[in-house]
């Protein structure tokens, strides 16, 4: 016999099912499916209510409680007409792998034609952009899956802690791939939604002005983080690690060209994306979703690496560096932008798509096509252990798990 709060609980879950397919027959949909145009993708509150109470729509019209969403954030939201809505993941790739596959293989949703536009703020490499600017990924790239020697007993031959699995120095190409280190997205659908955004007034804060004017003092380098919040296409860099500093800020914009073969440029750096590409692109290879209608925005809240004559310690837990506030406001001043003109141009353009004219997918070219990244098709899959009957005689192993 079910127990009353399972009862309770069973009820409340196949009440809030059925509500979602009934009230999708009325709505944007295929079939009984709900079959939105725009998915936002938050990764924690602030982020998500950026979205909320917004002129343009509702976004709260329906709130839809799914099984093996976060406990934190049960629901996804929906507007009246079900054309935009939002899930929000939780932090760390962990979260948003397992929100993002619930969304993804869950029956309630046509998920075909829909645009996935992942929307958070992120870190910013100084180098390219500064505080409160709206960053347009191409790359997302896992920086952290790697060795790591506590920098405390590294030798004086190694400039950074991190190492490439199966790798002997930094500089070198990983051999033992895992197939999430990086994800190349639609550079041509970048570029579209990147354009929309800087028709955007985008938000500032004295204390950023403040902060930022630091940087003028770093022979040119910095010249970036000293300007205005703007609009720049340039890539992400996926940890877990919430680091700071100009020896691991170095390592990971190093590694972003490695593992991109030269092509990358490291500018935000975030903890989820490479999760939330891999359960895409899973998907888009069971014809659940469409990996060429992705979007990846990140709005730059602070810098990863101090302003000369300070600690990496001070620029990551003491300074006030003023960007919090303008980077969740410019979620919404840039991404209003892209959601807009996606609808604006349904008919005529984007449901049919944007036709990608970059390679996209993974390493293993898992969506079919050559990866311009990584060894090539053939020798990442080998390099995986995918290959089951190669021999493991000579074989150098170091892979825990």
């Amino acid at each position: 016999m079910l127990s009353l709060q399972k009862l309770v609980t069973s009820l409340l879950l196949a009440g809030s099912t059925l509500s979602a397919q009934v009230a999708a027959k009325d709505s944007s949909h295929h079939g009984d499916k709900i079959a939105p145009k725009v998915f936002i993708v938050s990764m924690f509150e602030p982020e998500a209510q950026a979205w909320w109470n917004i002129p343009e729509f509702v976004l709260l019209s329906h709130n839809i409680t799914i099984p093996g969403l976060s406990p934190l954030y049960p629901d996804v939201h929906c507007t009246k007409d079900y054309e935009v809505c939002q899930m929000i993941t939780g932090e760390s790739e962990i979260n948003a792998a397992t929100t993002v596959t619930t969304v993804a293989f869950s029956p309630l949703f046509d998920l075909t034609k829909t645009y996935f536009f992942v929307a958070g703020i992120a870190g910013i490499n100084p180098k390219r952009a500064t505080t409160g600017s709206a960053t347009f990924a191409r790359y997302a790239v896992q920086v952290a899956l790697q060795y790591e020697i506590d920098i405390r007993e590294l030798s004086a031959a190694y400039s950074t802690s991190y190492i490439p699995l199966g790798a002997d120095f930094p500089d070198q190409y990983p051999t033992s791939i895992y197939g999430t280190e990086v994800f190349e997205v639609n550079a041509a659908l970048r570029t579209i939604a990147a354009d929309f955004a800087r028709k955007a007034k985008l938000s500032d804060s004295t204390a950023a002005k403040s902060y930022r004017a630091h940087y003028a003092n770093a022979s040119g380098e910095y010249k970036a983080a000293t300007l205005a919040p703007s609009v720049v296409e340039c890539d992400v860099a996926t940890s877990d690690v919430y680091y700071s500093g100009n020896i691991l800020g170095t390592a990971f914009e190093n590694t972003t060209k490695l593992f991109t073969n030269g092509t990358g440029d490291y500018c935000s750096t975030a903890q989820e994306d490479n999760a939330t590409l891999e359960v895409l692109l899973r998907a888009s290879a069971h014809k659940l979703t469409d990996f060429a209608r992705i979007i990846v925005m990140r709005t730059a809240s602070d810098f990863d690496r101090p302003y000369p004559g300070v600690s990496a310690a001070y620029n990551l837990l003491f300074a006030d560096q003023g960007g919090f506030e303008p980077a969740l406001e410019n979620i919404y001043h840039a991404g209003i932008e892209v959601v807009q003109g996606i609808l604006k141009g349904w008919d005529e353009t984007f449901a049919k798509g944007v036709k990608p004219t970059n390679y996209i997918g993974d390493i293993f070219g898992t969506l079919g096509g050559q990866p311009d990244f990584g060894p090539g098709t053939s020798q990442a899959l080998e390099e995986s252990g995918a290959f089951k009957k190669r021999s493991m005689e000579g074989r150098r192993l170091r892979r825990r798990g």
